[in-house]
């Protein structure tokens, strides 16, 4: 049997045993890089952020030993909303008491056959807009450190789905672990005829709790299909199947207790492997240590001023979402010069959502790739913040940013 026929198995199964992890490829540039060696240390670090002591509260029946335990992260979103009548959900109207507890013992018994829970309550990603940096780090951090307890087999994590896709990519570029993670939302609140939360929620847990995704990374479920947290994007403000991943589409399904996985993220070639985990550990930094970064629109007449504001608001990375392949206007390109002289480190996006700047390495300016603008965002704060130098930063947006399956080395 041929290296690659006894590889396929493993990547169907995600099995990491101690045999197929001698198959794998060495270990990753990516993973390799740590942060600084002259930077504070873990120690100094913990001693001047602490994660908040969310509540965790168990849910239903006495623990099944022979059932997977699941955490629900209740950070809220439309999913713990309430409208004004059951009618009217583009209104809304306060919250549901006792957020994701309550909307999770509605679903009981039926919910215990799936799996044991435990609810934590976190600060909330169910404002889009009031989302944060901090939000974002304690969230992540909590995921981390549930899925580090030998008992937890998986997380699911609510959210607000207009950022959604950033929250999901944010787990996924930063959570060291490998068990699953699940986000999920709903396009409508709790009480209206059409609530979504109760198929999205339980999908997600059984998703979860099937073990299926370990080594996928981050994924995202709505209306019964599952996405990587790398491709997938809100694509209407309004529709019930908002959620795609454009050319690439579904990772899967979840119908009722019938779970397929039809494809995979790149990563989970490297499953088992230190070359798994990304070298975002934020457990080395702060949420006031991630760097700052913008995005810049690319269009007719788009003025210097939207380069040059940035920079001289204190910008870090600016991430250009031009208009074809990731182009920028006459007034901006000389502005875009004078940051890059400046120090400022220019991701190239484009604002089509499809494929944009393949990178040449030009000094200053990383090619996207297809990275959606607001992902692109994503990855370069943390390589800012983590990486030595920008060409570390250009290697992450070609490793991490850009994975692809390459089976070229294996032979029969």
């Amino acid at each position: 049997m041929s290296r690659l026929q006894k590889r396929r198995p493993f990547v169907t199964a995600l099995a990491a045993t101690t045999a197929l992890v001698a198959l794998m490829a060495p270990l990753s540039a990516a993973a390799k890089t740590a942060p600084s060696a002259t930077g504070p240390s873990a120690a100094s670090i913990v001693a001047r952020y602490q994660v908040p002591d969310f509540p965790e509260t168990p849910i239903g029946p006495k623990r099944d030993p022979k059932k997977p335990d699941i955490v629900v992260i209740d950070a809220g979103g439309t999913l713990t909303s309430r409208a004004r009548d059951r009618i009217s959900y583009l209104h809304y109207q306060g919250s549901v008491d006792g957020g994701v507890q309550t909307i999770l013992e509605d679903m009981y018994p039926e919910l215990a056959q799936v799996a044991n829970l435990t609810v934590v309550r976190t600060s909330s990603l169910g404002s889009s807009g009031a989302v944060s940096n901090k939000t974002l780090y304690d969230v992540s951090r909590t995921v981390d450190e549930q899925l580090r307890k030998s008992r937890v087999d998986g997380v699911v994590v609510t959210a607000g789905t207009n950022v959604l896709e950033e929250d999901a990519y944010f787990f996924d570029l930063t959570v060291q672990s490998s068990k699953p993670v699940v986000v999920t939302g709903s396009m409508h609140q709790y009480g209206t005829f059409t609530y979504d939360a109760y198929t999205n929620l339980f999908s997600s847990i059984r998703l979860a709790a099937s073990g299926k995704t370990t080594c996928f990374g981050t994924v995202a479920l709505l209306n019964d299909q599952f996405f990587a947290a790398r491709d997938v994007t809100k694509t209407d403000g309004y529709r019930m199947d908002t959620f795609e991943s454009r050319a690439y589409g579904a990772l899967g399904v979840v119908n009722e207790d019938n779970i397929r996985t039809m494809r995979a993220p790149a990563r989970v070639m490297d499953c088992g492997t230190k070359a798994w985990r990304t070298p975002f550990d934020l457990r080395e930094t702060t949420p006031d240590d991630l760097a700052r970064v913008d995005i810049v629109g690319g269009y007719v007449e788009a003025s210097a001023a939207t380069i040059a504001g940035p920079v001289a608001d204190g910008a870090q990375g600016i991430v250009t979402a031009g208009h074809g392949p990731g182009n920028i206007s006459y007034a901006q390109s000389p502005a875009q010069r004078a940051a890059i002289a400046d120090g400022v480190l220019f991701v190239s996006a484009t604002r089509t959502g499809g494929e944009g700047t393949y990178d040449t390495g030009t000094a200053g300016v990383i090619g996207a790739g297809d990275l959606l603008p607001q992902k692109a965002r994503m990855l370069l704060q943390l390589g800012l913040t983590f990486g030595d130098d920008q060409e570390q930063v250009r290697d992450w947006f070609t490793t991490i940013g850009n994975p692809e399956f390459d089976l070229s080395t294996y032979r029969d």
